[in-house]
């Protein structure tokens, strides 16, 4: 591992914002995660009182084997040199989850040694087709969560998303719609949930102009939003119970399944069943 120059002295005295290069956002994203590590987790004493919350950086540089001057300058966000393996040793060391931990190698621009190679077929024209086939609510999204196609059940389900002349965005309803809040039960927790899938959602595609301009719009139109991005949560999409209270039909619970075709991650099929 090498160490790149420390930043000049007439660098700008104002950080830039989060995620404003990867190599911040990376830094951000591990020392967010170190701080919620305790000690006695890892396998370490307490010790004395500690200053700040979570794993010294010097425990964690121990923990991944590394040098605690190339650990901090990681977290600082300067552009370092890190490999595919220390990068393992840090998912590790940080009992980072597997949405966690492929979140931090696309951070770093580097391949998982420990992914499987992606599948090579790729039919998206019956993916969209499929929609109609169901026989319960089912949409397809891209990789901005905007809806693609969805079938009459869930046009019925979404009232005020997927029915009548609006914007398909799955996030922008959630957050901005106003009808989401009373449909959605336990809004918040759901809203908290999306956000953390969408991070490990957008990471492939961060700085594309679409993805940056929806995280933009969204962060200056809710204020719920943008707290829960800066949070730097990330989620797998997980099936499971999802109720509704709809203003004719009243309480609906189904099941979520989501479907992602092969070598086609960026877009997902998504279906309610009726329990």
């Amino acid at each position: 591992m090498t160490l790149s120059s420390p930043s000049s002295s007439n660098a700008p005295s104002v950080a830039p914002p989060l995620d404003a290069t990867p190599a911040r956002a990376l830094g951000e994203f591990i020392r967010a995660h170190r701080e919620r590590l305790s000690p006695m987790a890892v396998g370490l004493p307490p010790g004395p009182r500690r200053r700040t919350p979570g794993l010294r950086r010097e425990e964690v540089a121990q923990l991944c084997g590394v040098s605690p001057t190339w650990y901090t300058w990681i977290e600082q966000g300067r552009p370092v040199s890190a490999s595919a393996d220390a990068l393992a040793r840090i998912a590790v060391a940080l009992q980072l989850s597997r949405a966690e931990r492929a979140y931090l190698f696309e951070l770093a621009a580097q391949r998982d040694p420990a992914e499987p190679d992606p599948a090579a077929q790729d039919a998206p024209a019956s993916l969209l087709k499929s929609v109609e086939l169901i026989d319960a609510p089912a949409y397809v999204l891209d990789r901005q969560w905007n809806a693609l196609r969805w079938n009459a059940q869930a046009a019925a389900l979404f009232v005020g998303w997927l029915d009548g002349e609006r914007d398909r965005n799955l996030l922008s309803f959630t957050f901005t719609g106003a009808g989401a809040q009373s449909l959605i039960v336990d809004w918040e927790t759901r809203a908290r949930r999306l956000v953390a899938e969408f991070r490990a959602d957008s990471i492939r595609h961060l700085n594309d102009a679409p993805t940056r301009a929806l995280i933009d719009s969204l962060s200056s139109a809710s204020d719920a939003f943008a707290r829960f991005w800066a949070s730097q949560d990330v989620g797998e999409r997980e099936g499971g119970t999802r109720e509704f209270n709809h203003p004719t039909r009243g309480r609906l619970v189904y099941d979520q399944i989501t479907f992602k075709p092969a070598h086609r991650e960026d877009l997902k099929l998504v279906m309610l069943v009726g329990v």
